[in-house]
């Protein structure tokens, strides 16, 4: 007999599971490299070796991606679950935050996207022999993730916000059903400019 079927409810908390773990992973590659790269800077910040430095950032990149992939194939229906929960809340129980956190999530999962149909279309172009571990193969790839690693550090600095609605939203009551109804669920708009961290290289 197949076990039974997951409810919506079990399948989001398994998916903010997935993202916390992220969270965790990206803290720890970043604290990685920020430890290394103070070990081998001088006096002022800057590295004693550039071409290990650019290999460590490399990785960085790399391994931030990696661990993102857990989630990036959910993240949108994260964020909308997120959105409607800020909508049911009481306003007095919303951090004025949120909604800001949550337009920089979705702009930044937007750009995403964007780079990962660039590199599919970047690595179909690829004569036949620039396989995996090739330096043509292995720079696009690299030049992806270089690109990429801004917003996936948006989603490290950020996506806590989506554990802290997920909280909310089982601890206290919902507004009101009058304010409920009259609520659209219009997605936050994202800032004007592109809100991603500065890198931090």
């Amino acid at each position: 007999m197949p076990p039974p079927a997951q409810t919506p409810d079990a399948i989001h908390r398994e998916r903010l599971h997935q993202l916390a773990a992220f969270l965790r992973e990206s803290e720890q590659i970043l604290a990685d490299f920020d430890a290394w790269r103070e070990e081998h800077s001088d006096l002022d910040g800057w590295p004693l070796d550039d071409n290990e430095h650019s290999r460590h950032a490399v990785k960085r990149d790399a391994d931030t991606w990696r661990s993102f992939n857990r989630v990036r194939s959910f993240a949108k229906e994260l964020l909308a679950t997120a959105e409607v929960q800020v909508q049911q809340l009481n306003p007095a129980h919303i951090q004025s935050r949120w909604p800001w956190q949550l337009g920089v999530l979705d702009y930044a999962l937007k750009q995403l996207g964007t780079l990962q149909h660039e590199w599919l279309e970047a690595r179909d172009a690829l004569p036949p022999t620039a396989r995996p571990g090739s330096f043509a193969y292995d720079d696009a790839l690299a030049e992806r993730n270089e690109e990429a690693w801004s917003y996936l550090d948006d989603w490290s600095s950020h996506g806590k916000a989506l554990l802290e609605i997920q909280a909310a939203a089982q601890d206290l009551p919902p507004r009101s059903p009058a304010l409920t109804s009259a609520t659209t669920h219009a997605r936050p708009a994202a800032p004007a400019a592109a809100p991603s961290s500065v890198a931090r290289r």
